[in-house]
């Protein structure tokens, strides 16, 4: 596996071990149906969490969370109308970006809470 992939996996995994301690319940990581993929699927209170993550060695080109582009919202909102249709949960939504800067033994990180809506189409 390349370098950045380990990194990655080692951003995610900080990510849900971080939703685990804020009580959070993980239904799915790296959930995929077709073309469309979740990085993470949690709930906690009674709210569906759409958690995208973004793991960076460091911020010196951008934020993480500038990657999430409008395309990349459109395909995360689509993605996560699939699975509440395919699991037939009817509860509100929310959709956040965590952010993993630095190495995998001294990570930040930082979580943005309803960082975008579904946007018109």
């Amino acid at each position: 596996m390349a370098k950045h992939n380990d990194l990655g996996k080692a951003g995610e995994n900080a990510a849900v071990a971080y939703l685990e301690k804020k009580d959070y319940v993980i239904r799915h990581r790296n959930w995929r149906k077709g073309h469309f993929e979740l990085d993470i699927v949690a709930a906690q209170a009674n709210e569906l969490v759409i958690v995208e993550v973004k793991t960076r060695r460091n911020r010196a080109f951008a934020d993480p969370e500038d990657a999430v582009d409008l395309a990349k919202i459109r395909r995360t909102v689509r993605a996560a109308d699939t699975y509440m249709k395919l699991f037939q949960i009817d509860v509100s939504v929310r959709f956040d970006i965590i952010t993993v800067v630095g190495e995998p033994e001294n990570f930040t990180i930082e979580h943005l809470k309803e960082a975008f809506h579904p946007p018109l189409f």
